[in-house]
């Protein structure tokens, strides 16, 4: 039964300030870097049996550390990267308040796609599969996943059956960890959001 770490990126400049998408050239700020490191500290009693991450600077950097520390390569996957969304990537948020989808977007994610980009549903499709050939790639062990808030909160809405326009309740901080485990017969979230010491069960796996 493969565990999966679904780990959120550090802090960059966009944080906050606009949405980058799939952007290239966001990077980890210092304050980033420093969350890299702990991050590695965090999970470096862990067995890992392999460090996947979407291509983005972003997330690349928060996995660095972790793969240095348990001398693994990045395995990069396109299907773990950000929500495409198109012609709103880059822009701060104060251009897009001022949109007439972006109020929808926010209050209807299923119903509403960006200009020339994503709908959630289609984020939610290529992360779930992308986790299913993970799992049949690795039918045992603990893999960190890295990724990006709203990817992972389809995935854990995808395995506990809820609604996708519900992600939106659900927390993601940066490099949280949400723990996922899977097999033949269900799933169980049994972490979700972790800041904090992970919990001990993983230790001895």
């Amino acid at each position: 039964m493969p565990i999966f770490l679904l780990i959120r990126h550090g802090n960059n400049p966009a944080i906050g300030k606009r949405v980058p998408g799939r952007m290239p050239g966001f990077h980890l700020n210092e304050e980033g870097k420093a969350q890299a490191e702990n991050l590695a500290e965090r999970l470096c009693g862990i067995s890992l049996d392999a460090v996947y991450s979407s291509p983005l600077e972003r997330t690349i950097e928060t996995a660095l550390p972790l793969a240095r520390r348990l001398g693994l390569e990045i395995i990069t996957s396109e299907k773990l990267a950000d929500v495409d969304i198109g012609d709103w990537s880059g822009l701060e948020f104060e251009q897009l308040i001022s949109h007439p989808l972006w109020r929808p977007y926010n209050r209807f994610r299923t119903g509403t796609r960006p200009p020339n980009g994503e709908l959630m549903v289609e984020v939610q499709q290529r992360m779930v599969s992308e986790i299913e050939r993970i799992r049949r790639d690795h039918p045992k062990g603990i893999l960190a996943v890295v990724s990006h808030a709203d990817p992972i909160k389809t995935v854990l809405a995808h395995y506990a059956g809820i609604p996708l326009d519900f992600i939106l309740r659900l927390e993601i901080s940066l490099v949280s960890v949400s723990i996922l485990s899977i097999n033949d017969y269900g799933a169980r979230i049994l972490c979700m959001n972790c800041l904090g010491e992970v919990p001990d069960f993983l230790l001895s796996l």
